[in-house]
């Protein structure tokens, strides 16, 4: 039912000034409006929808994730933004880069509030 409908994601900040410039300057999604609940980004195609809440914890996993062709690239791109990748103790590269037992590569960042946030390449299966 739901295979042919459009995603749409969401995330919560403290800060929605904040907010906006991290997903609009450093990452680039095209801001659409603030509707009055909700920061509303167009994400290549899926709307992304940051509400602020004074008071919550970030999930401790990863909450967005970007599929992208070439991850070295894509990782110095935005640590010349500003951003840097988290290690998490398991062997990543010099740039932050996990390789999964199958071939596929992640790397992990944060936004301004501690949502966890991802680059990633995949293999072809």
């Amino acid at each position: 039912m739901l295979h042919s409908k459009k995603l749409m994601a969401f995330l919560l900040t403290k800060d929605k000034g904040r907010a906006k410039a991290f997903y609009a300057e450093t990452l680039g999604l095209t801001f659409v409006r603030d509707d009055g609940f909700a920061l509303v980004f167009n994400a290549n195609g899926v709307m992304l929808r940051i509400s602020e809440m004074k008071d919550f914890t970030p999930q401790k996993g990863t909450t967005l994730g970007w599929e992208v062709d070439e991850l070295p690239a894509a990782i110095r791109e935005l640590a010349r933004r500003g951003i840097q990748f988290e290690r998490f103790g398991m062997p990543q590269d010099e740039l932050g880069i996990w390789t999964a037992p199958g071939g596929d590569q992640i790397a992990w960042f944060k936004d301004p509030d501690g949502n966890l946030l991802s680059l990633s390449r995949h293999v072809a299966r």
